[in-house]
């Protein structure tokens, strides 16, 4: 991987930012509830074709998830 497919110091701030914020109640509720739109569905829907599709049995969506969680928790050289 290279150094450019990293995200910029500014998006991973931006994000630290956007995911670490306290939201009341209901805006929590507000969010959480929203309906999913018909584009977010078949996006989804799309991704957990090509997945299945990719690995098709268990052990190996296992595998790479198993080999993707070792990529994640390496500390970040950049």
């Amino acid at each position: 991987m290279s150094r450019a497919d990293f995200p910029s110091g500014a998006a991973i701030e931006a994000a630290r930012q956007l995911t670490e914020r306290s939201l009341t109640a209901e805006a929590f509720d507000a969010y959480v509830n929203a309906p999913v739109s018909e584009g977010e569905r078949e996006e989804a829907l799309r991704l957990i074709r090509w997945f299945s599709k990719r690995y098709p049995t268990p052990a190996e969506r296992l595998a790479y998830v198993r080999r993707a969680y070792a990529r994640w928790s390496q500390p970040h050289r950049g």
